[in-house]
């Protein structure tokens, strides 16, 4: 399942949003398995006084579902781009984690990180996450927000983007290049 996750978003590949009153405004309900879920503002649940939005399972999920959001990558084309949130949450059964996805023409994928190999689980109070991806010329969209694989429920709040220099590493293992071959003999 989390390999089929990490396809499905790499190549833009989500289920149509699912349209709910309850769902934050701007904001759309997505994923392999959205019907699963449901978002919406909290106003009980802050992060430094700060409102927040809650996305979980309503019924024993057979994929992911992701509170989502899209925005044209003009203003951040040939730079580094971090996106900050604070998540919290609460019986992640499977996993959840914030990510971010810089598209191309064609909704082609030019950069991911969803967090699956630092992934949310279990019950976890507010911590901050990043996102570090580089935004090329040739990018038309940013897609990001939080998603929830299986049962549990998780808040995300408190969400920011600053464009930063190339010392800061980017997060996301797909199409990153090890500088020389690794593990060659089997040895680890």
């Amino acid at each position: 399942m989390r390999t089929r996750f990490l396809l499905l978003a790499a190549a833009g590949l989500l289920l149509p949003a699912i349209a709910s009153p309850a769902t934050p405004a701007g904001w759309y309900l997505a994923g392999n398995d959205p019907a699963s879920y449901q978002a919406s503002r909290d106003v009980t649940v802050a992060h430094d006084g700060k409102k927040s939005a809650s996305l979980e399972s309503i019924r024993a999920p057979k994929g992911f579902g992701t509170l989502m959001q899209t925005f044209a990558a003009t203003e951040y084309r040939g730079k580094r781009l971090r996106l900050t949130a604070w998540a919290k949450a609460s019986d992640v059964k499977d996993w959840a984690g914030v990510w971010m996805r810089v598209d191309g023409a064609d909704m082609k994928s030019l950069g991911f990180d969803n967090m699956q190999n630092r992934p949310i689980k279990g019950t976890k109070d507010w911590a901050r996450y990043d996102i570090v991806l580089d935004v090329p010329e040739i990018a038309s969209g940013i897609a990001f927000g939080i998603l929830l694989s299986g049962e549990g429920k998780v808040w995300f709040s408190d969400i920011s983007f600053q464009t930063v220099d190339k010392s800061v590493p980017v997060t996301s293992s797909v199409g990153v290049m090890s500088p020389q071959p690794k593990n060659l003999d089997f040895n680890q």
